[in-house]
């Protein structure tokens, strides 16, 4: 059975996670700027205070979603993380000055309506603490293609809201497969011990793809605004952790009549994160 302690631990990744996304964002806006993907984005980033910050933030929030990941399935812990972005734009509010209005909490009301029905009505099981090695391979191609194919979209976009959601997107899928690849190795952990994580393949693959998924974050923040990068990066990485929940860990959601409350559901964020990210989308940078 689920526990509580499970989406406890992922809200507080969710919101140490925004608070790191901000500064990473506020940090993007201090550097010089480029049209292409760089390498030397990373190192002027380093040497700035804010950015540091927020990568504390986001070390932060990984400890605290492989925490949860471990007690809790994919396919719950992942979704929850969809209100990152009412957090991040909160936070936002306070660093670029630009309170949100009455209006603009209610897609926020929205968003959670939206996440509860939706959780409420998939119910999903806890699947298995690992998933069969024989799923790796297609998981791990199909995800890699994705993210080479979006990134090559994005890069021939001009700087603006398309690029920084295709650019969101792309670091969305990289995301999911990191949480899943550390959801892997934390199982690892829990049951063998620390000589057994440290020698799984799975440990070294989260952690390079984590690093890869951050270059594409910084890169995203400094393709358009937050508002653009921000709904692709919370939904898109919502989507594909429920569908890697099911094809790898076999977690399982409710069907029959409730896939009606779970599309409403789905629905309901949607319109909400639209809604939020258009009467923003002037006011944070």
């Amino acid at each position: 059975m689920l526990t509580v302690l499970s989406p406890v631990l992922a809200l507080l990744a969710a919101a140490t996670n925004a608070l790191g996304t901000v500064m990473q964002r506020r940090a993007a806006t201090l550097v010089p700027r480029s049209d292409r993907l760089r390498i030397g984005l990373m190192w002027d980033l380093l040497r700035t205070p804010v950015w540091l910050l927020g990568i504390a933030g986001v070390v932060l929030s990984a400890i605290l979603q492989g925490a949860a990941l471990t007690t809790g399935a994919l396919a719950v812990v992942q979704p929850i993380f969809m209100l990152e972005l009412p957090f991040a734009l909160f936070i936002a509010s306070i660093v670029f000055r630009c309170p949100i209005t009455r209006a603009g909490w209610l897609p926020v009301a929205g968003m959670g309506a939206g996440l509860c029905l939706t959780l409420f009505a998939a119910a999903p099981t806890d699947g298995t603490l690992q998933a069969p090695a024989s799923r790796w391979p297609t998981v791990m191609t199909c995800c890699l293609v994705a993210i080479a194919v979006l990134c090559g979209i994005a890069v021939k976009l001009p700087r603006g809201p398309g690029r920084a959601a295709c650019m969101g997107m792309t670091a969305a899928v990289a995301y999911s497969l990191t949480a899943a690849l550390m959801k892997s190795s934390t199982a690892v952990l829990s049951l063998r011990g620390m000589g057994a994580f440290f020698t799984a393949w799975q440990t070294y693959a989260f952690a390079a793809l984590g690093v890869c998924a951050l270059f594409l974050l910084e890169n995203a923040m400094q393709s358009g605004p937050l508002v653009a990068s921000q709904p692709a990066l919370t939904l898109g990485d919502t989507l594909v952790s429920l569908t890697l929940g099911v094809t790898l860990y076999g977690e399982r959601l409710r069907d029959g009549w409730w896939l009606a409350l779970q599309v409403v559901g789905l629905m309901l964020v949607v319109r909400s994160v639209i809604r939020l990210s258009r009467q923003r989308l002037e006011a944070v940078p």
